[in-house]
């Protein structure tokens, strides 16, 4: 007996899910894992049924489709089920992940779902093609609001206006907030682009800065300087983040 294709679904409506489940059923070969209505447990249950297609919603609370894409382990082959307008649709299009765009109809879904199929096939090419989606999707992001971070089998996300200040470890940073400390492999790069300019500042090639908390500049010695935050840590500043500093405070 051939082995089935195991699937997941998700989506935060369960009317989005029935019409998911109504159209799979009319394949054999396809058998349904598992239902999730949040990315929190779809990140528990993917990572731990190892499924070989994910349907999965976008716009959902607490935690998007894009945030839970970050959080998996060995991704599966994807098939977004969304609402998002045409504009947004072309960034899927150029990473040629599929997509239903909502409302579907059956033939819709036929065709995504022979599209997954060949991808399966394929599992470096699916891997390329969710590792650039996720690029895609981070590259073209506004600023951000808030940051997802995996944990083991914790998911924590970590509001940008509770961070302190954020700290180069080798290929990760080390993001201190006030909830806790939490490592996440980003480039100080990516975070420098893309946290609000007005609230952060790179003031050290291993140091970005929250800075609304700083409480003072301190000299060192000659052209060496130090900040400290309000709650007492003290943070080197280069030179390039020393100008920084004084043409904004």
């Amino acid at each position: 007996m051939e082995k089935k294709i195991s699937t997941v679904i998700i989506d935060d409506e369960n009317l989005g899910r029935q019409i998911v489940r109504k159209y799979l059923s009319a394949y054999d070969e396809f058998e349904i894992a598992a239902e999730c209505s949040n990315g929190f447990e779809a990140v528990k249950k993917i990572n731990e049924l190892n499924p070989d297609i994910v349907f999965l919603d976008i716009q959902m609370p607490k935690l998007t489709g894009f945030e839970m894409l970050e959080l998996l382990d060995n991704p599966p082959v994807i098939i977004f089920t969304t609402a998002y307008d045409q504009y947004a649709i072309k960034a899927f299009e150029v990473n040629a992940a599929d997509y239903l765009l909502k409302p579907f109809s059956a033939d819709r879904f036929e065709e995504a779902l022979v599209k997954a199929k060949l991808l399966l096939k394929s599992k470096s090419r699916g891997n390329e093609i969710i590792n650039g989606l996720i690029s895609h999707t981070q590259e073209t992001a506004d600023f951000l609001e808030r940051i997802v971070i995996k944990d083991g089998s914790r998911i924590h996300i970590i509001p940008v206006d509770t961070i302190r200040y954020i700290e180069a470890k080798d290929d990760y940073v080390m993001i201190h907030s006030s909830e806790g400390s939490y490592l996440k492999q980003k480039t100080m790069k990516y975070l420098e682009v893309h946290l609000p300019p007005d609230d952060f500042l790179r003031i050290h090639r291993s140091y970005i800065t929250s800075v609304s908390r700083i409480k003072k500049i301190e000299l060192v010695e000659k052209e060496t300087y130090r900040l400290m935050l309000d709650d007492g840590t003290k943070l080197p500043v280069s030179k390039s983040g020393y100008e920084k500093l004084r043409s904004i405070l």
